[in-house]
This record gives structure tokens, sequence and C-alpha cells, in this order.
């Protein structure tokens, strides 16, 4: 048998490799040895690089604060270090030491460094190793975790459209996923697993929509489709009666409507319509925090009408130094801006201050707009705001 070339350097170096099957702490040592050789050698020819000499071309031996050494390809980093010594341990990885220095997990690794890897219990793998790792444990072992947590929260995701749409027909999916019908419903459409179908709707490879038809009877599924028609019906009702107001409803004048207390929109904003049984459609501003109580079905598109004028009451407060003359200023500047004032309430406070709480009639937001920026000149006030919710 040809004897292997590094051997026959070693010899020529004055060392002896161990031969015996039980001498693996002395051929640890001897590979140290080796590996200090090699850097001496760098040292001595670092001035003369055409003279360079590397005993391992391809791949790095680095060991670990037990003195256990880890051949890795050239280029890895403590991450791939930390993969060849378990899994776990890569899994977990946050950070590295080499040859007793704090590293940054891209580090490149060389011969003889000892490195020791610090874990946390609440670290994850990144995607981001996959561009700096050069192993293919650690590539396959990150990418299968990655692989893994995505098909999880899929699987959550899902969870989350179809208990929704089961509710509709009074059902639970939690419920649904131990009766025969989800897993005819999975083979159905070409899964093996349960498991899968519900992957397939969180990647958005599959619509709820066609799980819901597989695992409802078809009669609750008529008689719902039913309800949402007579839905249809109540809506048109609803925009055929008379009415002077000033909004449209999807580009459809006289529409029975009113205004919901908790944000008083104005013309101008951006509005949304709900549908109110008995009362028609409720206007609330797009950003009313009520809205997002309501049922997203019931809401329906809506408009101001441009060519309309009407008046709007709303509220604002004034907030000014109590001092002489004060009060007839902001009334008098009020109804410069063409604002009519409905009620007024006048408070003082402590410290020389006082709060005038306002409703006044404006045309718009931008008329509104208008009032409180000449409020905000006069010499006294300080600020003025607008009140979303109206009394009563």
């Amino acid at each position: 048998m040809a004897a292997n070339p590094v051997n026959l350097m070693a010899r020529d170096a004055g060392f002896e490799p161990a031969t015996s099957a039980s001498g693996e702490d002395k051929r640890f040592s001897w590979l140290r040895q080796m590996v200090e050789w090699q850097k001496e050698m760098d040292d001595s020819l670092a001035v003369t690089t055409d003279n360079h000499i590397d005993l391992f071309p391809e791949e790095v031996y680095v060991f670990t604060p037990q003195g256990h050494v880890r051949e890795l390809p050239k280029g890895a980093c403590p991450i791939d270090f930390a993969y060849a010594i378990h899994g776990d341990i890569g899994h977990r990885c946050v950070g590295a030491k080499v040859n007793n220095k704090m590293v940054s997990l891209k580090t490149e690794l060389h011969n003889g460094d000892v490195v020791e890897v610090l874990t946390s219990p609440h670290q994850n793998p990144s995607k981001d190793w996959l561009k700096i790792v050069k192993t293919s444990k650690a590539r396959n072992r990150i990418r299968h975790w990655v692989k893994t947590q995505e098909r999880e929260k899929s699987i959550e995701v899902a969870h989350g459209l179809l208990d929704k749409e089961l509710r509709k027909y009074g059902k639970s999916l939690n419920r649904t996923l131990n009766e025969p019908v989800m897993a005819e419903a999975a083979k159905d459409l070409g899964f093996k697993e349960v498991s899968e179908l519900l992957a397939a709707v969180g990647y958005g490879k599959l619509s709820a929509g066609q799980v819901i038809s597989r695992i409802v009877p078809a009669d609750q599924l008529r008689s719902h489709r039913s309800k949402l028609s007579g839905l249809g019906r109540v809506i048109n009702k609803i925009r055929k009666k008379p009415s002077h107001s000033a909004i449209r409803i999807q580009g459809i004048d006289d529409v029975l409507v009113r205004f919901a207390k908790c944000c008083n929109p104005l013309p101008g904003d951006d509005i949304v319509g709900f549908i109110t049984r008995g009362h028609g459609i409720t206007v609330h501003a797009a950003d009313c925090p009520h809205l997002l109580e309501t049922d997203p079905q019931r809401r329906v598109e809506v408009e101001w009408d441009e060519g309309s004028v009407s008046s709007r009451s709303v509220r604002i407060n004034v907030y000014c130094h109590d001092q002489k003359g004060v009060l007839a200023e902001i009334t008098s500047c009020i109804t410069k801006c063409e604002a009519n004032i409905t009620s007024a309430r006048v408070n003082a406070s402590s410290g020389s201050k006082g709060l005038n709480e306002f409703e006044i009639d404006v045309n718009n937001v931008d008329h509104l707009k208008e009032v409180m920026a000449a409020l905000k000149a006069l010499k006294g006030v300080y600020r003025v705001e607008r009140v979303r919710e109206r009394r009563g």
C-alpha cells in the first residue's frame, strides 16, 4: 500500500504518527503538533508567499476546548463547527469564542483554532445562516428547521381561516379535525394527511372555500347562501328609501342613513357604511375604533356626494389663557368663518387657563380646518382640537 504523503512529510519533519487503533489521544496530539508545525512554517515563509506550503489545502482542523478535533472545509465558520458537534448545539448557537476571544459567527476558522460555542435555549436558526455556512450538514439542518417552521406557521394560518369559515355554519375546526369527513376531504383534494391539507391552505395553494365545500353538508351550504342573498335584498331595499342625506352608497343616491355618534364623521372624512338592523346604513369614519368590532360582511362602501351642500354639527375644544376679552374674540372668530355656534360651555381651570367647549355647524372637513386655524391664530389661544364623539 502506498504511504500516506502527509505521514511521509510528518516523518521528514521529525513526527511519528500513532498507528494503534486505541491511540486516539496520541493521534490528536500528533495532529496538533502538525498544525503547530504548519503555523510555524507559515510564519517563517510569510515574506515569500511563493514558497508557502499548505498541508491541508481543502480542510481546516479545529479543536474543542477539551482537545477533540473537528475537520471542516476551508472557509467554515463557528456555525459549521457547532453543527459538527451536534444539531441541537447548532440550532441554539448564539456566539463563539475562538482562542478565548469573542468573535462573530461569520468568522472564518483556521487550522489549530480552539473553538467554544455559546448557546441559548431561546435561540433559533436564521435563514441568513445559509449564506455563510460551508458544510452540507449545517446547511441541511438549517433548511430542515426553516421548512418545519414555515409549515407550522402555515398550518396555524389555515386553522384561523378554516375555523372562521366553519363558525358560520355552527361548527369549529377543533371538533371537525377529529371527524372522518376531514380525512376524506384531504384525500379528495389529493393529500395523504390532514396536516398536508392545512399546510396547503396556509401557503395559499388551496382556498378555504374548497375545503369548506367538502366538509360542510350541502343543505347547510345552500341555506347559508340563501341568507346571504337575503342580506343583499335588504341592502337594495335600504338603497331605494328616500332621504335628503348627502351620502351616496356605492354610487347610488337616496339612501336612508344615520351618522355614528362614536366618531361623528364630516364631509371630507374617509367613511365606511355599516348595515344596522332597523336603522338603514350607519356611517362611520374609516378610522373609527368601533368599526373594527363590526361584522365585515355587513359593511358597504360609502362616499360623500360632492354635489350636495349640507352642514354637519361638530364639537371643538378651545384651550386658552383666562384673560379679559378672549371669549369674545373666540366667538367672533367662529362667526367670521361662517360657522354657526349651536352650543357653548366655558370652564376655568387652575393656573389662569380656560377650556371652552363649542358645538358648531360646518360644511365639511376643510371648513372645520379653516375655523380651527383661525382660532389657533388668536392671541391667548394655545390649543384647538376636534372632539369626535358627540353627546347624546
